[in-house]
């Protein structure tokens, strides 16, 4: 099975097919998919100016999707790389037992679904590098009350993901699951209180 970085370069291989960059930049999100697959490609497609449906986009465009691509995983292996350097300090020094940041890692391993989006036509609108800056400040960060990405208050728990976390608080601005080890208490219960009173108010 091909790499991402094997597949990058059919991408940008000038002697391939359309349809096989395009497969190949597809095949990429199979390995680096931040927002999940389907959520990645909009957004991707969004940026280069490419239809998701369209089966002979442009090639530089499909270029300028997958350089968007290449530089938020570039982000996320070198945070991969802290952190696998910090539990091996930790264990050395006796700390065993993960943190609720080391949970949310453990499920994002690997790159897919770091920071999901519940629908594929909602998105944050800043580049997928700097949304992935912004979570892992704020995973190395104290909790805060807001989303990281968009700065939003506007969050709603959501019992219903079909995704891991199966629940979880969700931002009504930007669209993403927001990690909750990087939320307090508070804005957590706002979450769940605003699911319910939306749901009175609809009686």
């Amino acid at each position: 099975m091909a790499g991402f970085r094997a597949l990058a370069r059919e991408v940008r291989n000038p002697r391939n097919t359309i349809a096989l960059r395009r497969t190949s930049l597809r095949k990429c999100l199979e390995r680096f998919a931040p927002y999940g697959h389907r959520a990645t490609w909009h957004h991707l497609c969004d940026l280069a100016g490419i239809a998701p449906a369209d089966r002979a986009p442009d090639p530089a465009r499909l270029v300028v999707a997958l350089t968007e691509l290449e530089e938020a995983r570039a982000v996320w292996l070198a945070y991969e790389a802290s952190f696998a350097d910090r539990r091996k300090r930790e264990k050395h020094d006796g700390i065993r037992q993960p943190a609720a940041v080391d949970a949310w890692h453990r499920n994002t391993w690997g790159g897919c679904d770091i920071v999901p989006c519940v629908s594929p036509d909602a998105y944050p609108a800043a580049r997928l590098s700097d949304v992935l800056r912004r979570v892992i400040t704020a995973m190395e960060a104290e909790p805060g009350d807001v989303c990281p990405v968009c700065s939003q208050d506007r969050l709603e728990w959501r019992p219903d993901l079909d995704r891991c976390p199966a629940q979880g608080p969700v931002c009504a601005d930007c669209g993403i699951v927001v990690p909750a080890p990087v939320l307090t208490p508070g804005a957590l219960a706002a979450a769940r209180r605003r699911v319910l009173e939306d749901r009175y108010a609809a009686v």
